[in-house]
């Protein structure tokens, strides 16, 4: 049986800890339309506060925290938690490694075509799930994107669960692709009989009640889209399984809805023709497979600009594409682009001396990146943001590297 949020706090002496977005969204509902004895907010280590004054610790999903001793674990709890407490029934969950902001927003946008009922979009696509609860009626499909982050010590799983894909990232954090996997893979662990869950040919088998749909790369039929790329055809292929199957959308309508889905911000997403080269910003990459696909999914497109944060992980995958296309220009920067470009150099010496076109580049920041990128691209061709890398140290945040990408660009 569900338990609301106001039922989980009410008379409960509550601490906030940490104070990003999901932070401020509990610390406004629950002051604001609950009744707990009390709320504060904390930002800090876990040695930095009492937890015997508190009876419900809501952990913003940044925090790392290693699994908790059994006597303390009721104690903690998330904002995604005790929202999956309330909502389950309602929610389709998505998580993945790749894809899940534009499957998610995809999927709401032909659910809102296709069927008659209300449709929320939350969750990690910048949106705090209990901004969002005010608004939600008895029939209200609500589409939530979830992070490994948010769902690793959830206890609850969603009535549709979808987990697209399966790569190396965030080993900052887990330290162990094991360790990522169990996070993700609670998207459905919980999941009951009559549940759904929709998963990637890449994703590990994973023990649950609900039934289980593999969606595979050789289902993806030409689908006319707005947007770029074979991923984005199988993303569409994941919506319209769950659309059909699910809410007994028209085959027709929802070919017409995807027809309509416009993409989002930072994903493969033109600026405009600069200096006369097309410019495309996919900041959103944050992973090798992510600059590949980009490569490979825009028309034109014959310089990349590699690199950001280095997090550890495995950049084989782009560093050996990096060897067998020689048609593209790369430009590497920052840390992990330093490392790409070490990489190369030292796994396929021989490209050493054999001018831009066949050996990446390395410049120091964005900015001089950009300036190498309209030296190296020829009139007509195209050139691509897509970092492989996570923005942390370097810039706000994703979108925040993106659009400095592209006032870079405008003012060439």
């Amino acid at each position: 049986m569900s338990v609301t949020i106001k039922d989980a706090v009410k008379d409960k002496r509550i601490l906030i800890w940490g104070y990003g977005r999901e932070g401020k969204a509990s610390e406004n509902y629950i002051k604001n339309y609950c009744e707990a004895k009390s709320v504060d907010v904390f930002e800090g280590k876990i040695h930095d506060f009492d937890e015997d004054e508190y009876d419900i610790i809501i952990k913003s999903p940044g925090i790392v925290m290693q699994d908790y001793e059994p006597l303390r674990k009721n104690k903690y709890t998330s904002q995604t938690e005790l929202f999956l407490n309330q909502y389950r029934d309602r929610i389709i969950g998505i998580t993945g490694t790749k894809g899940k902001s534009t499957t998610s927003s995809m999927l709401a946008h032909v659910l809102e075509k296709c069927t008659d009922r209300p449709v929320i979009l939350l969750g990690n696509i910048g949106l705090p799930c209990m901004d969002y609860c005010e608004q939600i009626t008895d029939d209200t499909i609500i589409v939530f994107e979830l992070s490994c982050h948010q769902m690793k010590h959830t206890k609850v799983s969603p009535h549709v669960a979808v987990f697209l894909n399966l790569y190396e990232d965030h080993l900052d954090y887990y330290h162990s692709m094991d360790a990522y996997f169990k996070a993700k893979s609670h998207i459905t662990t919980y999941q009951e009989e009559g549940d759904y869950f929709y998963k990637g040919e890449n994703v590990p088998e994973i023990n649950t009640k609900a039934k289980t749909t593999v969606v595979t790369v050789d289902e993806v039929r030409d689908i006319p889209l707005k947007v770029f790329g074979e991923h984005n055809q199988l993303n569409a292929t994941f919506v319209r399984h769950i659309a059909k199957e699910v809410y007994g959308c028209d085959d027709e309508a929802i070919t017409a809805a995807l027809g309509s889905f416009e993409g989002l911000p930072h994903r493969l997403q033109p600026i405009g023709n600069y200096a006369g080269i097309d410019w495309y910003d996919d900041s959103i990459s944050t992973i090798p497979e992510a600059a590949v696909s980009a490569l490979r999914s825009i028309p034109g497109v014959k310089t990349i600009l590699i690199g950001g944060l280095d997090r550890g992980i495995d950049y084989d995958i782009l560093v050996d594409f990096m060897a067998e296309h020689e048609e593209f220009n790369y430009v590497c920067m920052y840390e992990s682009g330093k490392r790409v470009h070490d990489e190369f150099l030292y796994k396929y010496p021989q490209h050493r001396n054999s001018g831009a076109h066949r050996c990446p580049v390395y410049v120091t920041n964005l900015e001089m990146a950009v300036k190498k990128a309209a030296e190296i691209t020829a009139p007509g061709e195209g050139c691509v943001l897509s970092p492989a890398a996570a923005s942390y140290g370097y810039f706000k945040n994703f979108e925040d590297r993106g659009d400095r990408f592209a006032e870079m660009v405008k003012n060439l």
